[in-house]
């Protein structure tokens, strides 16, 4: 509950008028996360669904916040060149 939180906060903080969107969105699809690694959407799914990629269940829709999607991508290229923090 408190990832939600989090995210309607960040999204209360976006200057928006009816005309005005914001510049980035707080939260990809999975099917967009597929298209972004080049997987298949049912890959990406499990990968969901088993926590390897970080995401949050609203409602019965998944929706993968964009800063901890970025984040675990940057961990995953920190891990593979061998420099763990």
């Amino acid at each position: 509950m408190g990832n939600l939180v989090a995210l309607v906060t960040r999204a209360q903080d976006h200057d928006l008028t009816p005309d005005k969107q914001p510049a980035e969105r707080a939260v990809y699809t999975v099917v967009e996360v597929a298209q972004l690694l080049s997987l298949s959407r049912g890959t990406a799914y499990a990968l969901v669904r088993d926590g390897t990629i970080p995401a949050l269940r609203l409602g019965g829709r998944w929706v993968v916040p964009r800063a901890r999607f970025h984040a675990w991508l940057d961990s995953l290229d920190e891990v593979q060149n061998g420099v763990r923090h």
